[in-house]
């Protein structure tokens, strides 16, 4: 069952980001590669100009995926109360809390964006856990946050940070992403579009 998930996420632009045994039934979490944009931004959710047209993707395409595979699709969005998505990744071994609190995975480092998740009834296999690729990091995301917003050891200042974007001196995330993430030597490696970063930016802004 591992295998086939994986062979049919690519087209759609999405990869296994970890699985866990809950109970009596496995959860794959899928979540976006670097090639998601271009394949979202041609489909008709994306063309329709309608609200939250990731969120109507994604509960197409795992809506389909889920049928396929006899499971049922679950959605980090459409609550509250929401699905405890950071806890099913924490579990699931492949994503990791960074130095500045964001999770933070081995390939996508802190461009992690989960658009769900595949419940199907019974045991089976699951992506091995990973190790933190912070170990060993020089930590730059540390200090990448002009305003402190995202800082060690401190919670996540989400005003001073929506206060920062709004600004003329906050353009450079809001068109290109946040700082912190992009200051991650994995996120680099990962190379996500700049586009899919602003088309998020501005919807947290908004939010």
């Amino acid at each position: 069952m591992l295998a086939q998930i994986e062979q049919a996420l690519p087209p759609h632009g999405l990869m296994l980001m970890g699985g866990l045994i809950e109970g009596a039934d496995t959860l794959y979490l899928l979540g976006c590669t670097a090639d998601f944009w271009p394949i979202f931004t041609a489909s008709a959710e994306w063309r329709d100009g309608q609200p939250h047209p990731v969120d109507r993707w994604s509960t197409r395409v795992l809506g389909a995926l889920a049928q396929q595979f006899g499971g049922r699709a679950e959605y980090p969005f459409g609550g509250p109360p929401y699905a405890p998505f950071i806890r099913y990744a924490k579990e699931a071994g492949q994503c990791h809390q960074s130095p500045v609190g964001m999770l933070v995975h081995g390939v996508a480092g802190m461009m992690i964006s989960l658009r769900g998740g595949l419940w199907l009834p019974g045991h089976h296999p699951v992506p091995h856990a990973t190790a933190t690729p912070c170990q060993g990091c020089a930590q730059p995301c540390a200090s990448a946050c002009p305003v402190g917003a995202l800082v060690p050891g401190q919670p996540y200042d989400v005003a001073a940070c929506k206060a920062h974007i709004a600004s003329p001196a906050g353009t450079s995330c809001l068109t290109g992403g946040c700082l912190v993430r992009r200051a991650c030597p994995v996120s680099q490696r990962f190379g996500r579009i700049p586009a899919q970063s602003a088309h998020h930016m501005a919807a947290f802004l908004a939010g």
